[in-house]
């Protein structure tokens, strides 16, 4: 990235959005259509930072320091709850850079359709000594995103220095084509015509599956995770066929194949 755009401020976040948003502004392309590019938004917008002038599809990017973990820090919980209700979350970039090379070590897509309400996760409150006292923020749980609505585009992986010195290692990063990041986004499109409403429990559900870890897998297996979807979901009362009525709708949207009765596998 352009490192010496930072030069002119002192504020380390206003460094920071200066130089990613200045990157991102001619380096991001939409991955719903065919346009090259992104547009930035005026500052200060909500929830977003770029639009695509093609298909309007509007993103925001969110850059940190550190490697990404299980979660991504992000604003006001009740912000975040009410934009996935209403079917109004952005898609989002998580960037991850390298403050003293200005570079980018990871960089990951996940569309506005595959965030689960039980992605977001409540911080505590602000102290009542805190300048927002009793503001309450939330944290994204990345492991709550299915895998296939994580895309990555860059990709950094470390290895040790054959004959080196100790501890000292080199970096290989992958960077996906604009192609194979369509490609991916337009598999788990079909999730975008789901209802909000019950998009939350197709994606629980979907998680499961893949916690299961085997590409064939029964009912039974799934209905052990029935005392956790319950929690998660306190307004239904009939836990075993909400999660046959989302298998299902997962083999509708081409994510599972249905082999004999009760028996799946994922695609």
């Amino acid at each position: 990235m352009t490192g010496d755009l930072a030069v002119a401020y002192t504020s380390g976040s206003q460094r920071a959005r200066v130089v990613t948003e200045f990157w991102a502004e001619h380096n991001l392309y939409c991955p719903n259509c065919s346009s090259p590019k992104l547009n930035r938004l005026v500052a200060n917008t909500k929830a977003s930072d770029f639009t695509c002038s093609i298909c309007g599809f509007w993103y925001q990017l969110k850059g940190q320091k550190t490697r990404f973990g299980n979660s991504i820090t992000d604003g006001a919980y009740e912000s975040m709850m009410s934009a996935i209700r209403n079917d109004e979350t952005p898609n989002f970039y998580f960037m991850h850079y390298d403050l003293a090379t200005w570079t980018i070590r990871n960089l990951l897509l996940v569309p506005h359709f595959a965030f689960p309400p039980s992605a977001i996760v409540k911080r505590p409150p602000l102290s009542a000594t805190a300048r927002r006292a009793g503001w309450i923020g939330c944290s994204i749980a990345l492991n709550r995103i299915p895998p296939e609505a994580r895309i990555p585009i860059v990709t950094t992986s470390a290895s040790p220095r054959l004959g080196g010195e100790k501890n000292s290692c080199s970096f290989v990063q992958f960077v996906s084509t604009p192609e194979q990041v369509r490609e991916k986004f337009r598999k788990i499109k079909p999730l975008k015509e789901i209802s909000t409403k019950q998009r939350g429990w197709t994606l629980d559900v979907l998680n499961v599956v893949h916690r299961l870890g085997k590409p064939q897998f029964t009912n039974e297996d799934v209905y052990a995770f029935a005392p956790e979807l319950e929690k998660l979901h306190p307004d239904n009362r009939h836990i075993r066929d909400k999660i046959r009525q989302q298998l299902q709708v997962l083999r509708d949207t081409g994510f599972l194949t249905h082999l004999a009765s009760g028996i799946w596998q994922l695609k």
